[in-house]
């Protein structure tokens, strides 16, 4: 017994060493991120999936996925039913991009959920409320693309085990058609842990730590790419290659290349956030849009010696409020990101704290990650909770009565809110988290059309190459929605493997 006893206290003591090793190739992080938290992230990451051995790799698949965020495991799940042999490289250490980042939900219009609800939602207005945020700059055939299929897309998750039945409202939309997982938990990781389920089901090879660094051109088509997997260089050979390395969030030097207001923002990017996709296609002569476009979100944790994380919309579209620094409200919370963004800018200190309390807490599951990770602050009373984040307890009172009354008559007499009323905030224990504005989105990217294929300066598409996710840009114009970049993700992401398994059997 004693033996094992020791033998068992040895082997633990050898994974933890183990573990923190591996934490060593983390996501990078902002300035003020900390080494810890980045073992943390990727540890949980990696430790949770298996990924092929590379001694597996083929030297030809039909198609190749370049990057494993929503919109490649989307696209090979995707090539995969439509017939094709198909393998994804991701050069990060795990799987998932800023997908498992993300905490919101999917917008979808006119879906079996709503309907369920009594949610009388349209297309069309889905698509007027999308491009009024995006001021009217989005690809309207993109856009439309998007909503048009956003139902079908919802249905194609469900039937593949990844069931997105609550609804609820994101900021600038009228109508309640985010979709989350029942729980209310963030969308993101749920998400990816349903396609990797899929992935490993259909035995679709997930090749990780394998950086692609060109894609191949024979006779004006994409044919392949050339990758180094396991610190070896090897040269793939493929019918078809969809792009879908993700954004440059993470990219300091091309964010502030592109706009230098933002020097000194953090970033909640992972660290494989840096436009490699967008430099690969380029070299093939494929022409970019947008790039310019780079979206904070208001709504980020950030205290120095922590890791920048965000906190999800959807927390304020189920009644959650923001105050200053002096307890009292000061925007509508529900108005589009670039919008809240600016407000939280112009305050004197720079930054607000969401506020809610036990029944929101109760709903919405993603709050337990805000608990692990030590952002909120608890208090048995909406004084003690003013004490406790330093703001007048006088303020914050009346500020919350003030809003506990708008939501009985259903209207906000100071800022004009009209979504997530549902709920007011009279539960105790009360929550606050402190949030500034932070880079979250790059919505520049490649140029695309509807079928996904990369088009080039003179409006040709480039034969065998797709893209689709936040490598592209176009869909979402100079202001993302909050809830149609995981929309953009699966509903582009398929369509670019059902059009590259499509032309790999020509």
């Amino acid at each position: 017994m004693k033996k094992k006893f020791w033998l068992t206290l040895f082997m633990s003591f050898i994974a933890i060493l183990v573990l923190v090793a591996c934490g060593g190739k983390s996501e990078k992080a902002t300035e003020t991120t900390t080494t810890e938290a980045k073992k943390e992230e990727v540890v949980s990451g990696a430790s949770a999936k298996e990924y092929t051995d590379p001694k597996e790799l083929k030297d030809s698949y039909d198609v190749v996925v370049i990057g494993s965020g929503g919109a490649g495991m989307s696209a090979a799940i995707s090539a995969k039913q439509a017939g094709a042999n198909v393998a994804i490289f991701e050069k990060m250490p795990v799987i998932g991009g800023n997908t498992t980042k993300s905490s919101g939900g999917m917008n979808a219009s006119e879906t079996k959920f709503q309907k369920e609800q009594g949610i009388d939602d349209t297309n069309d207005l889905f698509y007027e409320e999308s491009l009024k945020g995006g001021k009217g700059t989005n690809d309207p055939e993109l856009l439309r693309y998007l909503v048009d299929n956003s139902a079908e897309a919802i249905d194609w998750l469900d039937s593949i085990g990844i069931t997105l039945s609550d609804v609820s409202f994101s900021g600038g939309f009228s109508k309640a058609r985010i979709h989350r997982p029942a729980d209310g938990s963030a969308v993101g990781g749920y998400l990816v842990n349903g396609l990797y389920n899929n992935l490993k089901e259909n035995k679709i090879p997930i090749f990780v730590n394998a950086d692609v660094t060109e894609i191949i051109e024979k006779d004006g088509a994409a044919s392949g790419i050339k990758v180094t997997v396991d610190g070896k260089k090897k040269t793939i050979s493929a019918k078809a290659v969809v792009d879908a390395a993700g954004g440059f969030g993470a990219n300091m030097d091309m964010i502030t290349e592109l706009k230098p207001e933002l020097k000194g923002y953090v970033t909640t990017n992972h660290e494989g956030a840096t436009g490699d996709g967008i430099a690969l296609a380029q070299k093939l002569g494929a022409a970019t849009v947008q790039l310019e476009q780079i979206q904070i979100h208001p709504t980020v944790y950030q205290e120095e010696g922590k890791a920048p994380f965000l906190v999800s919309e959807a927390i304020r579209g189920e009644g959650a409020i923001l105050v200053n620094a002096q307890g009292n409200r000061f925007y509508n919370e529900m108005e589009t990101r670039d919008n809240v963004s600016a407000a939280i800018n112009a305050l004197p200190e720079g930054y607000a704290y969401v506020v809610f309390d036990q029944g929101l807490r109760e709903h919405s599951k993603s709050i337990d990650t805000y608990e692990e990770k030590g952002m909120t602050v608890k208090a048995d009373s909406i004084e003690e909770l003013a004490k406790a984040i330093g703001v007048s307890e006088e303020n914050l009172k009346a500020t919350v009565e003030s809003w506990n009354k708008y939501v009985a008559d259903k209207k906000d007499t100071d800022f004009g809110r009209t979504t997530g009323m549902d709920r007011d905030l009279s539960k105790a224990p009360y929550y606050a988290i402190k949030v500034s504005p932070g880079i979250h989105h790059t919505m520049g990217g490649l140029k695309i059309n509807t079928n996904t294929e990369v088009l080039k300066e003179d409006g040709q598409a480039i034969p065998g190459l797709y893209a689709a996710g936040e490598v592209t840009g176009g869909v979402h114009g100079n202001n993302r929605m909050g809830g149609n970049a995981v929309a953009d993700i699966v509903i582009f992401g398929r369509q670019a493997g059902t059009q590259a398994a499509a032309y790999a059997k020509k």
